[in-house]
């Protein structure tokens, strides 16, 4: 190998999830390709975090609906990723001879890229997730990793105990250092989640995956097999803790709450830092244009939009159309969107490519989460919902229907 090639850490980015839970916004595009916040998508947020931690060589492992995800990152260029050494490298499933094998799971993903790995020999493989928001300098994780000459060290971020149950939870001693691993368990002992950021010395991890490919019962799975059998053979494994904003949106619930989130300054989810950029590809459209007839109150208006109507605790992708006596309210309007004069939307997401006919109804005003679910009405991508039709809270309206 090319000792120019070798990099101290290189990041596997695992961003084939369908998203069942989103529906009708991951029908055609896997999840981390799903847009967020007027301007990025989710996986902008994964891939800024590495290269602003300094880690330039990210493998982004992708299978579900490939191609917008593929087409979106290139050659990496928005994320500074675009080097003769290093970079942002798209790795679908792997060819074997005459047939191809899908990914079967988190540990198979990365056992089919050991090859990929080992061009750069690396001394350590940071594991991410590519469908979460949150800002984290992955840079600290790593030399908390070696400080502690881990053979694995997972960030975990604390979460009440009612909440527990839907995560990994990590049991650790005084020392951070895990002794049990409960994948959601109905009574947890801990509220230390796991986020699902690993951190692994790659000589250990390369042969854990090598045996679990070997064992015809294992899931071939991270938290099902792999750190399991780590911690049953007595390997060093430590919890890491973040403290900062992070959220999973795997749900429609949470990626509406995560969009309402930027606009709170108090939520900790702040993308005015200079000093941790958020880096998306460009649209490159002209600036938002407001009309004098618009009103626009605590929301976000992104390049290319055109507001005639009222916009209120709402986000407005680049490209929209907001129509004359339209009215917006906590929600999200999602990239080249129409909403004719005299539409309400409310409590709802908006789907690219969506049209609202005039006077329609989407959605309506929500106190509070029902059994811990906002009640969102989405309009899937390039659905055309009829002038003065109704779309109920929580109801879910694709193309053609």
């Amino acid at each position: 190998m090319n000792s120019r090639n070798k990099k101290e850490c290189v990041a596997m980015l695992l961003a084939g999830g369908q998203g069942t839970r989103l529906g009708v916004l991951t029908h055609d595009v896997a999840k981390p390709a799903v847009p967020f916040g007027g301007k990025y998508r989710i996986i902008d947020f994964p891939l800024s975090n590495c290269i602003n931690s300094d880690i330039d060589t990210i493998g982004v492992l992708t299978q579900y609906q490939p191609f917008e995800l593929n087409q979106y990152i290139g050659n990496g260029q928005p994320w500074d990723l675009d080097r003769l050494s290093g970079g942002a490298y798209v790795l679908p499933p792997y060819m074997k001879g005459s047939a191809g094998e899908w990914y079967k799971g988190t540990a198979n993903a990365i056992y089919q890229n050991i090859n990929f790995i080992d061009r750069f020999n690396p001394e350590y493989v940071l594991v991410l997730s590519g469908d979460h928001i949150y800002k984290m300098d992955y840079a600290k994780m790593l030399k908390a990793h070696k400080e502690k000459g881990a053979d694995c060290t997972i960030a975990v971020i604390n979460v009440s105990i009612e909440e527990a149950s839907r995560f990994g939870i990590m049991n650790t001693d005084a020392d951070d250092r895990i002794f049990e691993f409960e994948e959601k368990p109905k009574q947890p002992k801990s509220t230390n989640a796991s986020m699902g950021i690993y951190v692994f010395t790659w000589s250990v991890l390369r042969q854990y995956l090598i045996d679990d490919e070997n064992d015809p019962k294992s899931k071939n799975d991270f938290g099902k097999n792999v750190i399991p059998k780590m911690l049953g053979d007595g390997k060093k494994l430590y919890a890491y803790r973040f403290s900062g904003y992070w959220k999973d949106v795997g749900t429609i619930s949470s990626l509406w709450e995560a969009n309402m989130d930027l606009l709170d300054n108090k939520s900790g989810l702040n993308l005015n830092d200079s000093s941790w950029k958020i880096y998306a590809r460009n649209s490159a459209e002209p600036p938002h244009f407001a009309a004098g007839s618009a009103e626009i109150v605590n929301s976000i208006i992104s390049e290319g939009a055109m507001v005639f109507g009222s916009v209120k605790r709402s986000i407005i992708s680049h490209s929209a159309y907001i129509g004359l006596g339209a009215m917006i309210e906590d929600s999200v309007i999602l990239p080249g969107a129409t909403v004719k004069a005299g539409a309400v939307v409310r409590h709802a997401i908006v789907a690219e490519g969506a049209v609202i006919g005039e006077g329609a109804i989407i959605g309506e005003t929500q106190k509070a989460p029902v059994k811990g679910e906002w009640q969102i009405a989405v309009v899937g991508p390039n659905a055309k919902i009829s002038p003065s039709a109704k779309v109920a809270p929580a109801e879910m309206v694709k193309e053609g229907k």
